[in-house]
């Protein structure tokens, strides 16, 4: 299984440093709504403290937890791709604090800085990786077939 990947301790100082320049400290409320499936991901956090649940709508009333995220982790991707739109929702399981990035302000630095771009593209993407490998398990647990005894 790969390891989890933590974006900003991922990334060179000298990149970290340029994205920290645009980042902006949020905090939540325990049991807060962070964004909802379909809406527009125009940003993006780190959590600092706290916990958040990722969690995908299967019913019209009806929400099943898919992840869980700590300190350090990267919430939200969905700014990274078309067509922007969150392809979770996620709440704040406790009370959470954040860095907060423009997703826009972050596009435009890694135009001006290909080699942050690289850096951070590859960074998610391990972070997604490490969490489809997450999820396959978590299924493969849950709808594994009992074994019948020879």
């Amino acid at each position: 299984m790969t390891k989890a990947i933590k974006l900003l301790t991922a990334l060179p100082q000298k990149q970290r440093d340029r994205l920290m320049e645009l980042a902006r400290e949020v905090s939540f409320p325990e049991d807060a709504r962070i964004f909802e499936t379909g809406g527009t991901a125009d940003r993006f956090w780190v959590i600092r403290s706290g916990d958040v649940h990722l969690d995908q709508q299967v019913t019209p009333t009806r929400r099943v937890k898919v992840a869980s995220l700590g300190a350090g982790d990267l919430l939200g991707w969905s700014w990274l791709f078309p067509p922007y739109q969150w392809d979770f929702g996620a709440e704040a399981f406790s009370p959470v604090r954040a860095y907060e990035f423009d997703a826009s302000a972050v596009l435009a630095l890694c135009v001006e800085d290909p080699l942050l771009g690289l850096s951070l593209v590859r960074t998610v993407a391990e972070v997604l990786a490490h969490r489809l490998e997450t999820t396959r398990g978590k299924l493969l647990e849950q709808y594994e077939l009992p074994r019948r005894p020879r």
